[in-house]
């Protein structure tokens, strides 16, 4: 109940029922009006995944088919009280169904994209943020019509090795491809043929990022996970074209050996998912400021 103005036959205080719709006096009962406006929010769920209370539907994402903007025709026959519907209107609802499903026709590369893509999603821990760049990236790949003749796994695991590289995530071509099926090989040319055929400015992954990551896996301690960044920030050789993750894994292998923490190099590389040989490189490449530090 909400307190209005007075009342015009009695002075009396007018209230307003936001229910009923009413308005009526406190003190007659007369009902001065009965088509109150309804100005409260309207609240509603609009989905069983719903939770809480909301105003709209869901909002519009890249990652759907269908921008998430197309209704949906239910498979129910029974009006809103549950009572049947005629013979007349099912036909014709059953012909809209018939439409609604033809109209998949178009987009039924990215339906089985995205359908991918939210399986992927809690696989790789990817963000909302991920998700929408993996599916700009891939509208756009489609668009030029990079989709054809190609696998859905392997354009959708360079896309979504591309959007976590933007969003500073470490993801692995190894890691992209134990969950997707696909080939490391077909993900890294995807990779290549994206980025050109796209002009893609793909920015360089952190080895502090991946140092963590690494340390993180083996349980390595604090001191040599800091050892190891330390030593990083010391190293000034040109990284173009190497891998970060062999970088990191021999700053993390030279570190341990100066914190007393023995670790082997095949395991080493296990974690990291480079091979034994990369570390050793990557320790032949250092700086010669760093001669102290060599094993």
């Amino acid at each position: 109940m909400q307190v209005s103005t007075l009342c015009l036959t009695c002075n009396g205080i007018t209230i307003s029922d936001p229910d009923s719709g009413e308005t009526l006096c406190s003190r007659c009962g007369t009902v001065l009006s009965d088509k109150d406006v309804e100005t409260r929010a309207e609240w509603r769920s609009f989905g069983a995944e719903t939770v809480g209370r909301i105003r709209v539907g869901s909002p519009s994402s890249a990652a759907r088919h269908d921008m998430g903007l197309s209704t949906v025709i239910g498979r129910e026959n029974t009006d809103a009280g549950g009572v049947p519907l005629s013979m007349t209107v099912r036909t014709a609802i059953v012909r809209w169904r018939e439409w609604d499903r033809r109209s998949l026709t178009g987009s039924r590369n990215l339906y089985a994209a995205f359908a991918e893509l939210d399986r992927l999603r809690p696989k790789l821990n990817l963000s909302s943020a991920m998700v929408e760049k993996t599916a700009y990236i891939y509208r756009k790949a489609q668009e030029r019509q990079m989709a054809r003749g190609r696998t859905i796994v392997s354009l959708l695991g360079a896309c979504v090795y591309i959007s976590c590289r933007e969003h500073g995530g470490i993801l692995s071509f190894r890691d992209i491809a134990e969950c997707t099926g696909a080939k490391r090989a077909e993900l890294t040319r995807m990779y290549r043929l994206l980025r050109n055929e796209l002009d893609l400015k793909v920015p360089m992954v952190d080895p502090a990022m991946c140092i963590s990551m690494i340390g993180n896996k083996m349980g390595l301690t604090e001191k040599t996970k800091r050892e190891a960044m330390r030593m990083m920030r010391e190293a000034t050789m040109e990284r173009d074209g190497k891998n970060p993750m062999g970088f990191a894994a021999s700053m993390l292998y030279l570190a341990s050996m100066r914190t007393g923490e023995r670790i082997t190099q095949r395991d080493l590389a296990e974690a990291a998912g480079v091979t034994e040989m990369t570390i050793r490189n990557r320790m032949k490449g250092l700086p010669p400021m760093m001669e102290k530090y060599r094993v």
